[in-house]
């Protein structure tokens, strides 16, 4: 049996953590979105560069957190206290920007804890929906977020001037939302 999930919230000394994590994760589930050069310009230079994270973390709209199975990181979750979303009243919506998880921990209940943690999260913040953006062609994590309650509210192109580097087909991001 493996030890419970643990989520951590992170500050800023680790933001290297949380920036090689998510390199490591990001790797592995999204190499068919990118041109040549594209992946290695979005974890190193637009995503996940340590000073972003720094500067992220320091904002007080946002939360990151790291979540440890058996002491080792399997995920991360990046959260926008009030969600800037057309259409949603920001102060009753929160964002769940980042919800990653490695590849060895996928069917091991840690998604399902971490929509738990962000919805519980959610409610003790007086919030009324939390929104999430994902990409269209990413069919499994789509019916993952459906399966659990989301619902798709929208759907809009990723900038071509800003992803030059990502296939024009897969630009294509759908909004979703859930209700608390």
């Amino acid at each position: 049996m493996t030890s419970p999930l643990q989520i951590l919230q992170i500050d800023f000394t680790q933001a290297q953590l949380l920036s090689d994590l998510a390199k490591k994760i990001y790797i592995p589930h999204y190499p068919y979105l990118w041109e040549e050069g594209g992946i290695d310009w979005y974890i190193n230079e637009y995503a996940y560069p340590v000073e972003k994270i720094k500067k992220e973390i320091a904002d007080p709209n946002n939360l990151h957190f790291i979540a440890y199975l058996n002491k080792e990181p399997v995920g991360y979750l990046k959260l926008n206290i009030n969600a800037n979303s057309k259409g949603f009243d920001e102060n009753a919506s929160l964002e769940l920007e980042r919800i990653y998880i490695m590849h060895s921990a996928i069917q091991k209940g840690v998604g399902s804890q971490l929509i738990q943690f962000t919805k519980e999260l959610s409610i003790r913040m007086n919030k009324k929906i939390i929104l999430l953006k994902a990409m269209d062609s990413a069919t499994k994590a789509l019916q993952f977020y459906q399966k659990n309650g989301f619902e798709i509210v929208g759907k809009f192109q990723l900038p071509a001037t800003i992803f030059t580097l990502m296939k024009p087909e897969y630009r294509g991001m759908l909004l979703l939302s859930y209700s608390l």
